[in-house]
């Protein structure tokens, strides 16, 4: 096997006298360069690694776009998930029950039960898909982990006096020790 300047030569594409100038100067950049003690930088290889580490770069930026629509796609349909599997009736409607959504006040007809639940903070609405719909204080608190953008409202649950308790009218007060 000849070299590659051997193979040069035979074939005419180069003249001896280019062929050991070629040589000579290879031969005195190692000679000065080990004189130096430096090693011999190729441009041309360090700017392919450089092309190199900025293509991965790009790729990793990309993946963790990518990696986090996904993430965001799969939040989403965690809670439309949780949202239809714990919705809950409004029931006969018998009243209407007001409340504000951004800004706007809007009103949803449910039955008297319900009205009680949603005052006292046992039930919570929600928007999905344009439409309110009813669903458990828990789960509603499940949700806003995940996003607010569900939750329309959410009462502070509040403890109900039954008309039978013949101690509701006297109150205990937050402070009392015993």
């Amino acid at each position: 096997m000849s070299s590659l300047q051997d193979q040069l030569l035979k074939a005419g594409l180069t003249t001896k006298d280019k062929a050991n100038k070629a040589k000579s100067a290879q031969r005195k950049k190692k000679k000065i360069a080990r004189k130096q003690k430096q090693d011999i930088v190729d441009e041309s290889k360090l700017a392919a690694e450089q092309l190199i580490a900025e293509k991965a770069d790009k790729a990793r930026e990309l993946n963790q776009i990518k990696n986090a629509e996904a993430e965001e796609k799969a939040v989403l349909a965690q809670i439309k998930q949780i949202i239809d599997s714990n919705q809950q009736d409004t029931g006969k409607p018998a009243v209407s029950f007001n409340f504000s959504d951004n800004g706007a006040i809007k009103s949803l007809d449910v039955s008297n039960e319900v009205h009680r639940h949603l005052s006292n903070g046992r039930l919570a609405i929600t928007r999905l898909d344009g439409a309110y719909k009813l669903i458990p204080t828990p789960v509603a608190a499940k949700i806003m982990q995940r996003s607010d953008d569900f939750i329309v409202l959410i009462n502070e649950p509040t403890e109900e006096v039954s008309e039978d308790d013949p101690y509701a009218d006297y109150q205990i007060p937050d402070d009392l020790m015993w």
